[in-house]
């Protein structure tokens, strides 16, 4: 399930030139993708982890307390062993970038069908690197203290969005974005939203050393 219809397409096509595999349903967010699962009953759901409105992650919370047999494949753009944990802790069996999925789509699918984790490799580094059970501590990582959707809007408010802009990439309303934000600003001891946003973009700046 991906927004992105030229990224859809060309996945959905790839996994169809395979011998072994047949692609069932496409969806675009994730009110769709819910009402295909339940109609077509597939073997596994490959998740974006960027969908609009209800987010990827949350899309994988829904299928797996619906269907908590269904492997679920996240694909995403970030390369950061965070998202990944976040995936997994939601009851995703996998987690592919997206730079890997044209070598490595074949594989993550055999892997997840066979109810084997698949991480693709930067991903895996790091977790081996940092323990695969290791949850960064408060302290080290105030982000770890943000729900998934909170956390989405505290990395965008750090990219230098506007509520507005966060409201129309999430497909939420402007208020519903405000809200996230004043929780974020209470979880973190913050005083206002000027400091949510110099945070914000302290965090990303760290991360990115």
């Amino acid at each position: 399930m991906d927004d992105h219809p030229v990224l859809r397409k060309g996945l959905a096509r790839l996994i169809d030139s395979k011998e072994e595999f047949v692609v069932c349903g496409e969806a675009s967010n994730a009110v769709d993708a819910m009402a295909l699962i339940r109609e077509l009953e597939p073997h596994l759901v490959i998740v974006d982890i960027g969908l609009p409105g209800t987010s990827g992650i949350e899309l994988t919370k829904t299928i797996h307390a619906e269907f908590p047999k269904l492997p679920v494949l996240i694909l995403s753009m970030h390369e950061e062993a965070l998202y990944a944990t976040r995936a997994l802790r939601a009851g995703a069996m996998g987690y592919i970038v997206k730079q890997d999925a044209i070598d490595n789509i074949s594989n993550a699918l055999r892997e997840a069908l066979d109810g084997r984790r698949y991480l693709s490799p930067v991903i895996a580094a790091q977790l081996q690197h940092n323990g695969p059970d290791t949850e960064p501590h408060p302290r080290d990582d105030p982000a770890s203290l943000l729900t998934d959707r909170e956390f989405e809007i505290f990395e965008l408010i750090g990219k230098g969005h506007e509520v507005r802009e966060i409201s129309n990439a999430l497909g939420v309303s402007p208020k519903t974005v405000e809200a996230h934000r004043t929780n974020i600003k209470e979880k973190l001891k913050l005083k206002n939203a000027r400091q949510v946003a110099r945070m914000a973009v302290q965090w990303l700046g760290q991360r990115a050393v």
